[in-house]
């Protein structure tokens, strides 16, 4: 029901994708989605095999997993996007997260 009612206002375009995030106890997931089309172009993880080994925070995993998602959306000429938090209120590891993408070069 609430993510209806978020779709409804936040929409991918090819022109502006969309970054939908899903932060579960132990890890987060980010993708670039073209909602016309119905496609996730780029996509990235804390459980890749890249963070395997990583002893860091769950905040600073998320932030290295936003740079990872920057790189990526970098390679395919993705400059801007429209930001949805979905459920998750804009803090801690969610914040973490865009402030790597940020970091990258992406405008929201």
């Amino acid at each position: 029901m609430e993510k209806r009612r978020i779709l409804k206002k936040i929409f991918g375009t090819p022109k502006r994708p969309r970054i939908s995030v899903f932060r579960s106890n132990k890890a987060i997931y980010v993708q670039i989605i073209d909602d016309l089309s119905g496609r996730t172009l780029v996509s990235s993880s804390s459980r890749e095999k890249i963070f395997k080994n990583c002893t860091k925070t769950k905040k600073e995993l998320s932030n290295e997993v936003g740079k990872l998602l920057g790189q990526r959306a970098k390679t395919l000429n993705i400059q801007k996007v429209v930001f949805d938090k979905g459920r998750y209120l804009y803090h801690g590891r969610v914040k973490s997260l865009v402030e790597g993408i940020r970091e990258m070069g992406l405008d929201f």
